[in-house]
């Protein structure tokens, strides 16, 4: 139905881009809030730094970004680009997964789960914390998801087994890492990220998830490390490497699987 005509295609792809800028601002509030212990449900949007009340022409994804300078209309203070970024991360998630799952109930079901993702991102980077309440989230998702499943008891199996091994291995892996090196090398809620990730990719593409959280995380620690902006021993934020790899498993995964098992 997507590619019924281009002028359908790139309205579909134009309005998706919006609601996914206007979730990822909304979900980069949910994160900030929840990390610093604010109340998600009570008070209006504010600035980071002053506090003051936002208006309607500061609420407006990346354009009120941009038209501002990166500053906060009020107090005059550098605003993180994070900000920005995390809306055209969003947006390009949205129409990515509508690409790839066209209009239907499946891509209803992996925007709802790029939401789970996007704000455990986003509470990662503030505040090096992937909340259980967004872990729990996720595990209630794929519950709702199974009433519009055709065979839903296969699909709970080949959940309970991606999330259960994938994250079981994690686990091990993580201790093992943590009594060799003597500190904390995976938080636990990466963890309980990757098992709730597990029930919706199932064991194969949760294990390719995995792969490219840690490819492209491991990049990113030889960065710190070869730019001298980290040490050995300094933490950085892991889940949105792992919220990385489990997009590109849920847009990529089948391909790259049968072009693996070809390859043997």
């Amino acid at each position: 139905m997507l590619r019924l005509s281009p002028f359908i295609t790139v309205y579909c792809c134009a309005v998706a881009a919006l609601l996914g800028a206007c979730t990822g601002s909304f979900l980069a509030c949910l994160a900030w809030r929840t990390v610093h212990g604010e109340s998600v449900l009570r008070g209006r949007s504010h600035c980071d730094v002053c506090g003051h009340v936002l208006g309607v022409r500061d609420l407006v994804p990346v354009f009120s970004y941009l038209l501002s300078g990166g500053k906060c209309r009020y107090c005059g203070a550098k605003l993180s680009a994070r900000h920005v970024w995390g809306e055209l991360i969003s947006a390009a998630v949205f129409v990515s997964l509508l690409l790839q799952y066209d209009i239907s109930l499946q891509t209803l079901e992996a925007w709802l789960l790029a939401c789970v993702l996007l704000a455990c991102t986003f509470a990662d980077l503030e505040g090096y914390i992937i909340p259980d309440r967004f872990v729990a989230a996720g595990v209630v998702l794929f519950i709702a998801a199974l009433f519009w499943e055709p065979e839903p008891l296969h699909r709970a199996l080949d959940g309970a087994l991606g999330g259960v091994t994938v994250a079981g291995g994690l686990l091990l892996l993580s201790l093992y890492m943590d009594k060799r090196m003597k500190r904390e090398t995976l938080g636990g809620g990466d963890i309980k990220l990757m098992a709730a990730a597990g029930l919706f990719l199932g064991w194969q593409n949760t294990l390719l998830a995995m792969f490219f959280g840690i490819v492209f995380g491991g990049m990113y620690g030889i960065y710190l490390l070869a730019a001298k902006k980290a040490g050995k021993k300094d933490h950085f934020a892991f889940g949105p490497f792992l919220c990385a790899g489990i997009v590109i498993a849920m847009l990529f995964g089948g391909p790259v699987l049968e072009w693996y098992c070809a390859f043997l």
